[in-house]
């Protein structure tokens, strides 16, 4: 088993030499280093498993490296260590992402524990990425996550219509995965090694729809000064993939019942019939049936896209995929921002599965994504989520303790006003902007009611 490598940055040479002899002793593999320049480039070069840095140094002090480090390769943790014992520093440190703080003159049995402890946790987080990745690779199904028994369902239902021709109707509310559903269905078919052709109905004007799925001829219209292949000319011998399909007008609607009865069509302009092979697949977060009920959606094209029919569910029903899915987007955001966030706090992840998502999985990702981008630790913490999450949570157990117990007006202030400063790890501007109240306000408050942060 490989030794663990230790970056010692002192510009005493009696303790420099100290600490490298008893981190030697340990079994660590130690270089050493007597500035701050010369460590920033080490670390840029070499892999290490922890670095001790001295605060006080010339040239470059022990904080700067520090940030430096955490910038280069945050998953090192850094040890400073100081004869000045001043708390102002050790906060310092801490704020500035230390992992842990040392004060001269100690014994090596004390910094042997330290170090001991910080690299069997930075063992346990990257074993635990390693079984997070098995685990996603395991309930993986195409780019469907999930091991849910309803997700299951709709796995079961993909496997069972890919091989087929058959026109597949997904519905579900928005950000659910309705495309995903749509492009498994295509990559497990025989049509996979064609490209998937998808149109947005919803996204393109009414005025544009049908040029861009049936294409036009040159002159058709004003700026059409080539000819140009629509959507469905594009999708022979594919899959063509229409999502958002009740947002198509009643007019177009008539125009793709033709083409679906007779698989064939006209661009626009032009006047000899093209015939095509493809297989459609639609999608809709709108319910069809009770548009037809108000006379804005065809029967009989209903009934042409409801031959097969897929129902994917909404997140909050699905609640045991939320972990899963959660470290598939920590992942996939990681490596986009080159910001290395190695997982979720238990009180962020117990968060996250409480939440409604009204946004489903859509929402979820760009929490996951707004949490990396503003995070300042190796984990996701609660306060690096959206402020209408958490205000959200501080609300709905605000709700929840009125219900249980009458209270009066203050021990509900008091109430809400700890859950915000727990939520936020006592961050006093961020519980301050929830609450709706400055940070005076908020001082008082806490000083009213006798607060104190946990230790």
């Amino acid at each position: 088993m490989a030794r663990n490598r230790i970056l010692v940055v002192d510009d005493e040479e009696i303790m420099r030499s100290s600490l490298t002899d008893w981190l030697k002793e340990d079994g660590y593999y130690v270089q050493a280093v007597e500035d701050g320049y010369k460590a920033i480039e080490k670390v840029k070069e070499e892999e290490w498993d922890l670095a001790v840095v001295d605060l006080k140094m010339p040239k470059i002090d022990g904080l700067e490296v520090l940030e430096k480090i955490r910038k280069m390769k945050p998953e090192v943790p850094v040890i400073i260590v100081t004869a000045y014992a001043a708390i102002d520093t050790a906060v310092m440190a801490i704020k500035a992402g230390a992992a842990d703080y040392i004060v001269k003159p100690f014994n090596p049995e004390e910094i042997s524990v330290v170090i001991a402890k910080l690299l069997e946790h930075r063992r346990l987080i990257k074993e635990n990425i390693g079984l997070r990745k098995e685990l996603n690779k395991r309930h993986k199904f195409q780019d469907l996550i999930g091991k849910s028994p309803k997700i299951g369902k709709v796995i079961e239902m993909i496997r069972t219509v890919a091989p087929t021709k058959s026109t597949v109707l997904i519905k579900g509310e928005s950000g659910t995965g309705k495309e995903l559903v749509a492009r498994a269905i295509h990559d497990l078919g025989p049509r996979k090694k064609c490209p998937f052709i998808a149109a947005a109905c919803g996204a393109i004007p009414e005025s544009l729809l049908e040029a861009e799925l049936f294409g036009y001829e040159k002159g058709a219209f004003t700026g059409a000064v080539s000819q140009h292949k629509g959507r469905i000319e594009l999708a022979d011998k594919s899959t063509l993939f229409l999502d958002e399909i009740g947002d198509i007008s009643l007019k177009t609607q008539v125009n793709l019942l033709r083409f679906i009865q007779e698989r064939e069509f006209r661009r626009v302009g032009g006047k000899d019939p093209i015939k095509v092979d493809i297989r459609i697949i639609v999608a809709t977060n709108k319910n069809l049936e009770q548009m037809i009920t108000n006379g804005e959606f065809r029967e009989d094209l209903y009934y042409r896209f409801n031959v097969i029919a897929i129902e994917v569910p909404p997140l909050r029903e699905r609640t045991e995929d939320i972990p899963l899915l959660a470290e598939h987007f920590l992942e996939k955001f990681s490596l986009d921002t080159g910001k290395k966030i190695y997982g979720l706090s238990d009180e962020s992840m117990r968060i996250l599965m409480e939440y409604n998502w009204p946004g489903n999985i859509r929402q979820l990702a760009n929490t996951i994504e707004h949490a990396i981008v503003v995070a300042n630790e190796l984990e996701i913490q609660v306060c690096d989520f959206p402020g209408y999450i958490i205000a959200s949570k501080v609300e709905d157990r605000t709700k929840a303790a009125t219900r249980e117990t009458p209270q009066s007006l203050e021990e509900l202030e008091k109430e809400c006003i700890v859950n915000t400063l727990k939520i936020n790890n006592w961050n006093i501007q961020k519980s301050a902007n929830i609450l709706g109240i400055n940070r005076v306000t908020l001082y008082n408050k806490i000083k009213k009611y006798g607060l104190e942060k946990p230790k």
